[in-house]
């Protein structure tokens, strides 16, 4: 159920850059963070490499490429090292969808607490708290 933003700058184009990003972000994080692809959202947004500025200089101007990957997920559903294993799998995998990365590119994973943070009007906690009640009612 993450929320996923992925803002990038690539000299790269196609007409499915963008559905090739997606897809790509969505299969590391169901691989990696254990996410269900069928509850996460992901938007793509392409930023112009004269708009994109790393080390003083715009992207453009080194010939590089970068993204920002933002996402959001329910505290404590991740270890630290299922989290380091993302950062790089998706660094690796961006590298080859958008060509050489400059090193200054991001990847943030947002840890949001259960009671703070949901989908469809229902909180993560809420959730959880129904999950154990059904399976209390199905043991009884």
């Amino acid at each position: 159920m993450p929320l996923i933003t992925v803002s990038y700058s690539s000299s790269r184009q196609s007409p499915s850059l963008k559905a090739d990003i997606a897809n790509a972000v969505s299969e590391l994080t169901a691989k990696i963070l254990h996410k269900d692809p069928e509850v996460t959202a992901i938007i793509v947004k392409s930023v112009d490499a004269g708009d994109w500025f790393a080390g003083g200089k715009s992207l453009a101007e080194q010939r590089l490429a970068s993204y920002w990957i933002d996402i959001h997920v329910t505290e404590g559903t991740n270890t630290k090292d299922e989290k380091a294993a993302y950062l790089a799998a998706m660094f690796q995998r961006m590298a080859e969808i958008l060509g050489l990365l400059h090193p200054e590119t991001y990847l943030h994973v947002d840890e949001v607490r259960g009671d703070a943070y949901g989908f469809g009007g229902l909180t993560q906690e809420r959730r959880y708290i129904a999950g154990k009640l059904d399976v209390a009612l199905k043991a009884a």
